[in-house]
């Protein structure tokens, strides 16, 4: 089966507002070429070491943190703006499910698109869903394993697996995988 096939359509409200600090940061890293770094925003300890993850990323040159609600809701945006042209946009899964992964790649081109598992990562809490019940200074240390993990892979490699995503081992899997 392929991925494209069982594409569900979600209606939603539009809006014509927009986030004035949105459209103030959308604006400044179209300027100045940032790659977006979007994550999975879930609400277990996976999404937050993956949201965490991505903060850390993205204080490094050349990326800036993407927010997925601007980019999905509010498609004339800056910050949509920015995230659809990017040469290439970060996207760091909290797990195998992909949520983000799924969404974002039917509306970003397969070939821009780089995807991380990060608990194929760190390999930790898959018994555990609450963030609380992992210590703050323990969540923040896998994060930046996590982190420092995506640098190092949009470095060095194995990133060349245009529109699939990078597993902790350094493979590539195709997104029905």
């Amino acid at each position: 089966m392929n991925c494209k096939e069982t594409q569900p359509h979600i209606p939603m409200t539009t809006t014509s507002a927009v986030c004035p600090i949105g459209e103030t940061t959308g604006k400044k890293n179209i300027s100045e070429s940032k790659t977006p770094v979007l994550s999975c925003e879930g609400a277990c300890i996976r999404g937050e070491i993956a949201r965490l993850a991505a903060n850390l990323v993205a204080k490094n040159e050349p990326y800036g943190r993407g927010c997925h609600g601007e980019l999905i809701t509010v498609p004339d945006s800056a910050i949509s703006q920015w995230i659809r042209t990017a040469d290439k946009v970060i996207l760091i899964d909290g797990c195998f499910l992909r949520c983000h992964g799924r969404v974002i790649e039917n509306l970003i081109d397969e070939d821009r698109l780089i995807q991380f598992d990060a608990l194929s990562h760190y390999k930790r809490y898959t018994d555990i869903f609450d963030y609380e019940d992992v210590p703050e200074k323990e969540r923040k240390a896998v994060a930046q394993s996590v982190a420092d993990w995506v640098l190092d892979s949009l470095e060095n490699g194995p990133v060349e697996c245009s529109g699939e995503r990078v597993q902790a081992e350094g493979q590539c899997g195709t997104c029905c995988g």
